[in-house]
């Protein structure tokens, strides 16, 4: 039994690291919209600890298997992205109207559309895909309108660190108005209007929806004593109603627990209330080092933990993260940044100030 444990053990955490994305949705009483997700993408250090700064009218083109020479824009609007592996685009961005998109990975089940040289003026990477959507618009419904537009090619990019490109994206925005946008079959879209704002990885939005019908037991009030044969049987303690959520890190459980967790929040008066709110549920979602990955190397080097947790209040545009380095919260107020000054800007989370929360803003 040791040698079938470890053999599976050795399978699973071969496959595992930096798969485990999870993102959620809260509002308060004040209307104020807050976008949040855990990031696991990782090949090692994945450079998590920087931001990108990208400005109205910047040009774009996109990148597609024969080079720089996809579809070309000018963007719209202004946006901020985390980054990864040194590129202009992350796990997560918001733009200066409050949309966000965050891309969380997607293993098996996306399939890009096969690129036609004929159609390249309309193609684009994967990562151009979130810079097209933050740049040029201000909600929801115009994106959802707009995607048919491009085609998402599958670009090989050594400058990405290797990472394998599947993804499905969560676009939200300021209305509380948020989609799941899946590319499938080829280059099939599919959009599912996000539940409760839940979002984790493989497999398709529907698969779990579907699933989550197995979870319709679980409550809040602790179980009923049940007497059988004259013997009380009362729960041990408070949470018995939740007895079968599941708590382990693959996908379908991390959308099942993060579905409850938001379902049952408490309720929140300002946006503040909701930024830390999220902050308490996505603890629930930290990977500590080790756990899906051999113990014994630095943060650094960990490819399965959390790396960052991130917290986008689309209301009021502010952007609040931690780090697997630094655990204090700090943000990016996008009110605060000109983005009519041109070129890219990239921003080292270290060199951003924590005073008063609302008194941190770019250097």
């Amino acid at each position: 039994m040791k040698r079938i444990l470890s053999f599976t053990m050795a399978i699973w955490l071969s496959v595992s690291p930096g798969l485990a994305c999870t993102g959620i949705s809260l509002r308060a009483a004040d209307g104020a919209v807050v976008a949040a997700r855990t990031v696991e993408w990782a090949l090692g250090d994945a450079s998590h600890d920087k931001l990108v700064v990208l400005p109205r009218g910047h040009q774009f083109v996109g990148q597609t298997p024969e080079g720089m020479s996809g579809m070309r824009w000018n963007a719209r609007f202004g946006f901020v992205s985390l980054m990864a592996y040194g590129q202009p685009f992350g796990p997560d961005g918001m733009n200066e109207a409050g949309l966000y998109v965050g891309m969380y990975y997607f293993p098996d089940f996306a399939s890009l559309a096969p690129y036609d040289a004929k159609q390249a003026s309309n193609s684009m990477s994967v990562g151009d895909y979130m810079q097209w959507m933050l740049s040029s618009f201000r909600t929801v419904a115009e994106v959802r309108e707009k995607l048919a537009d491009v085609r998402v090619v599958n670009v090989d990019d050594p400058r990405f660190g290797g990472a394998p490109l599947p993804f499905h994206w969560k676009i939200a925005d300021p209305s509380g108005a948020s989609i799941i946008v899946e590319i499938v079959e080829n280059g099939q879209i599919k959009v599912y209007d996000s539940f409760l704002g839940v979002v984790t990885n493989s497999p398709s939005y529907d698969w779990h929806l579907t699933n989550l019908r197995n979870y319709i037991g679980l409550s809040q009030s602790s179980r009923a004593p049940l007497t059988i044969d004259g013997q009380r049987f009362a729960p041990l303690g408070g949470g018995s109603g939740l007895f079968g959520l599941p708590g382990d890190f693959t996908p379908p459980s991390r959308f099942v627990r993060a579905a409850v967790l938001t379902a049952t929040a408490r309720p929140l008066a300002k946006a503040d209330d909701a930024i830390f709110e999220a902050f308490r549920i996505l603890d629930n979602f930290n990977i500590p080092i080790g756990a899906t990955a051999p113990a014994g190397k630095q943060a650094g080097d960990i490819a399965g933990a959390t790396q960052v947790t991130t917290a986008s209040d689309l209301t009021n545009r502010v952007l609040y993260f931690h780090t697997v380095a630094n655990r204090e919260v700090r943000m990016i107020d996008l009110k605060k940044i000109d983005f009519t000054r041109p070129g890219q800007r990239v921003i080292e989370a270290g060199a951003i100030r924590r005073q008063a929360v609302r008194e941190i803003v770019v250097p």
